[in-house]
């Protein structure tokens, strides 16, 4: 075994790539998380006890100080993209992150390796962006010698931005979009959990790197190639950000008077991230200097999204079938 290294957040979208990549390597993992039961799934990551969660909410400072313990490196892979009861921006992306750091500087932990976000920015007009910066902030006070990543957008099989919309586009007569002309750099969750990895592992120098892959498209033309790949000749409709803050106030209303049971599909602070591209700044650090070829989304997005095509896996030889001469 190398080491162990505990990973907050282990179970969620990038950290479980990130695990099983770890393991892969002969690492001893532990995989922080508010739900052990629901994060069983990760065992089967690595050999018979090589991959163990353990409980850890990251607001309570006992509770992250025991999941590192005896820990070589530490990785935060702990976000959200809207705020819930207790879990704000604040208290997870700023204090949380702050906490690992502090803790793990303490414990004496050599390496840590912190996820955030391209948009990061103290000077941002959401509290996204800016909790993103102020958590980088705090980390760096604490680790000077971390690693930070900030991909854009991440896609996967498991992802909620493909996976969201093409589901989207199953109802109604349009896609609808809020922002159609603003850039993304869509970027491979495996490529950020192998950059992420190096890190933790020590083969990639402190500092900050913007993730993004090969390809930067429009949120219109992003929604096209998806809509292409299922198959749907629905047409989309860019909303005005003026209607679209209407509805995310609406909504937000309707999730505070139902105490969290609704779930706002929109926010204010989201629409705030839209109207701003999410692409790798002139002259950031990247993948290049990691070592690493990024993937492009055509290699993969078929791969996950079939399953909304029409006759699912099926639609290859149905379009073949089609396409015979009697």
């Amino acid at each position: 075994m190398s080491g162990l290294v505990t990973i907050y957040g282990g179970s969620g979208f990038v950290g479980r790539y990130i695990v099983r990549r770890m393991a892969k390597d002969g690492w001893r993992v532990k995989v922080a998380t508010r739900v052990p039961n629901e994060s069983a799934f990760v065992r089967t990551y690595g050999e018979v006890g090589q991959v163990e969660p353990v409980l850890c909410n990251i607001r309570n400072e006992d509770s992250v100080r025991a999941a590192m313990q005896g820990a070589d490196v530490v990785i935060n892979c702990v976000g959200i993209l809207a705020e819930h009861g207790k879990n704000s921006f604040e208290a997870l992306q700023v204090e949380g992150a702050g906490r690992i750091a502090r803790l793990a500087a303490e414990a004496g932990i050599a390496r840590m390796v912190h996820i955030s976000a391209i948009g990061a920015d103290a000077g941002s007009d959401s509290a996204y962006g800016r909790t993103k910066a102020a958590g980088e902030a705090a980390v760096r006070a604490a680790m000077p010698g971390a690693v930070i990543l900030r991909p854009s957008i991440i896609f996967g099989p498991e992802d909620e931005f493909f996976n969201r919309f093409a589901a989207m586009s199953k109802f109604g007569p349009a896609l609808t979009i809020v922002g159609a002309d603003t850039k993304f750099q869509p970027v491979y969750v495996d490529d950020v959990a192998r950059a992420a990895v190096l890190a933790a592992e020590g083969k990639v120098a402190a500092g900050v790197y913007e993730l993004g892959g090969p390809d930067v498209a429009t949120f219109r033309a992003l929604m096209e190639q998806m809509l292409e790949i299922i198959r749907s000749k629905k047409m989309i409709a860019n909303m005005p950000f003026v209607i679209a803050r209407v509805m995310a106030g609406v909504f937000g209303i309707v999730e505070k008077v139902s105490f969290g049971a609704f779930d706002a599909p929109l926010t204010a602070d989201q629409l705030r991230n839209l109207a701003h591209d999410n692409v790798v700044a002139e002259g950031a650090k990247g993948f290049a200097d990691i070592g690493i070829v990024p993937t492009s989304m055509a290699s993969v997005l078929p791969e996950y999204l079939w399953r909304f095509r029409p006759h699912g896996q099926f639609e290859i030889m149905t379009e073949s079938a089609a396409k015979l001469k009697v």
